[in-house]
């Protein structure tokens, strides 16, 4: 078994098992990556790892959809949602009551902008059409252009309306107060999702396959700002600087939120949905216990491959990539007045804040629906967010919550498991609280066969686990506090597997006499497996890295005589250390005879010449011993296919025989009491090797008879027989040719 460090909380525990190489292994979190894979509610994770109290989050309204596409607030309180696959646009008003503002005739509602005297411009899909509809929730149509999708509206100072579009050509419209619309920018990509405008007044759009970022003159002529190598640029935002930040998606993201969004291979699949959240974030801080070591800052990172990323484009035109994720989704950002930067993301509906020089993550918390998709401007300071499944609205309030919880990741054991000591630490401010529970079960999904939460533990330091033996285990920890939030750092949590049998497989017998040259030679001509004294003590390995249970990589291949190569693979599912002990009997007897013991490697050569000759069977025993207590190790063994046994040579007889037309004729009878004859050559006066075959044409028996026949010039020539078995055993036989 890996032998992790311990902790000093860990040492009893050990001594508990015995004082032995096996030893507990320990899970630990303490960074950001590692608590970013857990569940958290009213939860916060800084950049180095911390959990603190959150802010709180209320849900203040349920759209009653399964869709919110897009969000748009009149700068009063009331909000606007797009939806779908109803394409209404829903009126929330400042106390979350709802109601029905516009029931569209197409299915989805993507795209909101304000209108002159209260209205709305509205842009559905996917039969794409642009209304405008009045205060009262009157509705005419304003454009109609040819593609299908309706991504983006905005307006200028003029009045006019900037009309993104989708398929079959990514297309920006440029429609006049009178409804009048006329191609301003043709874009190669099938979408324009996005746009937003500049410090200046240009337009900035935002494409999708491939993911770009262009700004637009006067004209409608592009200047391609940033080339993301991502597949869509989802979102575009103008921060009080001048400053753009784009929104960029490796795909669009469709499977959680119950929808497909449109793709130059699928173009008829409606759009990501956006359901609704409403935050109130003015200022928001994660509580500083003191000093601490700097941390990375990127959180979401794995090894996997980049699912978004967030790009900064300067005023005159710089941009550089400041974020990138692997394991959620970016939707939205919004630049707050601090110059911090907030991301809404997927699949789980995290809020993350961007923060410092240089930037570092915080995840502020989760909003109810699995994707918070997009970020909108309120009154008072406050934010609309979007999200998807399902739509609400939520509220997002200054300071952190009075409590939270934090559910780790389910952890897997590998195999059934006794839970060891659970032990965290934490600033605990007066008036506050942690509280850390564990549960466990033998699935990997917590379900009604799980065991229930456990009391709460008492000492940080370690506590005894007492959640049942299984194989996956996960934690909890609730933080309460009042002026001042607690702090968590870390928890860890150590398990020792039960033991499992070892298990012995794909043994391999070679054909008698193979034999492999070690990989790596001191030298010498070294066989793998070979050990001339089977009862010699292996020397000490200490400090080198341990065998390892599968086959062994071979050599070159050579051939000695007499010699039986056994191949095979040990597995433990403990990852134990084995050792493997070889026993034969030959076929038909019961009784095993040991044949070497306390094999590290899973090879061993046999010297077949120490035994009679006939059919044998070898078991292979592997014992976990090494990495075990005496009184836990277990064994598994296998049995090999038969193994022939045959170091006598053939014997060979010759005898004149009857011949024809003048030819002189030899018998040859070659007879062997172990195994099939497998060549018959011969030679008359030296001359070159010639084979000789019986009757049937085949050599597949113990005794064959061979006829062969020579003109009358080799009437006293010496005739020399060479007979091989199966087993490689040679033997010779001569005569002289007579009549």
């Amino acid at each position: 078994m890996r032998r992790p460090a311990v902790a000093p909380a860990l040492v009893l525990l050990m001594f508990a098992a015995g004082a032995v190489a096996a030893g507990p292994e320990t899970w630990r979190a303490a960074t950001q990556t590692d608590f970013l894979k857990g569940d958290l509610e009213q939860v916060a994770v800084d950049d180095l790892g911390r959990l603190t109290l959150g802010p709180v989050i209320t849900t203040i309204h349920d759209a009653g959809v399964p869709f919110v596409w897009t969000a748009l607030t009149d700068g009063g309180g009331v909000t606007y949602l797009g939806t779908g696959n109803d394409g209404k646009v829903i009126k929330v008003d400042a106390q979350g009551r709802g109601s029905v503002f516009y029931d569209a005739p197409e299915l989805g509602v993507h795209a909101l902008a304000p209108a002159p005297g209260g209205g709305l411009f509205v842009g559905t899909s996917p039969d794409g059409k642009v209304y405008k509809v009045d205060a009262s929730g009157t509705a005419t149509t304003f454009f109609d252009p040819d593609e299908r999708y309706i991504w983006a509206l905005t307006t200028d100072a003029a009045g006019q309306l900037y009309v993104a579009t989708g398929d079959p050509k990514g297309r920006v419209y440029r429609v006049s107060a009178a409804g009048a619309g006329q191609p301003f920018y043709t874009s190669s990509a099938t979408h324009v999702v996005s746009m937003v405008t500049d410090a200046e007044r240009r337009l900035v759009v935002g494409t999708e396959s491939p993911g770009r970022v262009f700004r637009l003159d006067a004209e409608g002529r592009p200047f391609l700002l940033v080339d993301t190598n991502l597949q869509e640029v989802r979102a575009l935002r103008r921060d009080a600087r001048g400053r753009i930040f784009a929104v960029a998606q490796a795909r669009r993201q469709g499977g959680d939120s119950g929808g497909d969004t449109p793709t130059p291979t699928a173009p008829e699949a409606p759009r990501t949905p956006v359901p609704n959240v409403t935050v109130s974030i003015t200022s928001m801080s994660v509580l500083d216990p003191g000093p601490s070591t700097p941390a990375a800052s990127t959180p979401s990172r794995s090894d996997g491959p980049v699912t978004g990323a967030i790009f900064r484009i300067d005023a005159d035109g710089a941009a550089e990539q400041i974020w990138e994720m692997r394991d959620d989704v970016p939707y939205d950002v919004a630049p707050l007045d601090s110059g911090a930067v907030l991301v809404a993301t997927g699949h789980r509906g995290k809020l993350f804040r961007l923060d410092g020089d240089p930037l570092k993550a915080t995840l502020l918390g989760r909003v109810p629906g699995r994707e918070a998709v997009q970020i909108v401007p309120a009154s008072g300071g406050r934010l609309v967010i979007a999200t998807a499944n399902s739509g609400a609205l939520v509220r997002v309030e200054n300071g952190h919550a009075a409590s939270g919880t934090y559910t780790s990741d389910v952890r897997d054991a590998r195999a059934v498991a006794r839970w060891g000591t659970l032990a965290w630490r934490a600033t605990v401010p007066t008036g506050g609280k942690v509280e850390v529970a564990t549960r466990s079960g033998n699935t990997g999904t917590p379900d009604e066969g799980w065991s229930p939460w456990s009391a709460v533990y008492a000492d940080a330091d370690g506590s005894a686990i007492t959640s049942p033996t299984a194989r996956y285990l996960q934690w909890r920890v609730t933080l309460s506090g009042g002026t001042e939030s607690p702090v968590v750092t870390s928890v860890s949590a150590a398990y020792l597997q039960r033991n499992q049998r070892p298990s012995v497989s794909g043994i391999v017998v070679h054909p008698p006499g193979v034999v492999f040259q070690k990989p790596f030679s001191t030298g010498e001509t070294e066989i793998a497996g070979y050990r001339a004294d089977a009862t010699e003590k292996r020397l000490s390995n200490q400090g080198q890295p341990a065998p390892s249970t599968a086959a062994p990589t071979l050599g070159r291949r050579t051939f000695q005589q007499g010699l039986q190569t056994l191949v095979w693979k040990g597995d433990d599912a403990n990852d134990d250390d084995l050792r493997y002990d070889l026993a034969y009997r030959r076929e038909g007897d019961r009784t095993w005879t040991p044949l070497v013991a306390g094999l590290d490697d899973a090879i061993y050569v046999w010297d077949t010449t120490s035994v009679p000759a006939g059919r044998y069977i070898v078991r292979i025993t592997a014992s976990d011993a090494p990495s075990q207590p005496a009184d836990a190790a277990l064994r598994g063994d296998a049995e090999s296919p038969v193994v022939d046994v045959d170091a006598v040579a053939p014997t060979v007889t010759l005898r004149p025989a009857a011949a024809t037309g003048g030819r002189l004729g030899m018998t040859v009878e070659a007879r062997d009491q172990q195994s099939p004859i497998a060549k018959i050559e011969y030679s008359v006066d030296g001359g070159a090797w010639q084979a000789g075959y019986p009757a049937d044409g085949m050599l597949d028996s113990r005794v064959e008879t061979v006829a062969l026949t020579f003109p009358a010039e080799a009437l006293g020539k010496t005739l020399v027989v060479r007979v091989t078995d199966a087993l490689h055993n040679v033997g010779v036989g001569d005569a002289v040719i007579r009549r």
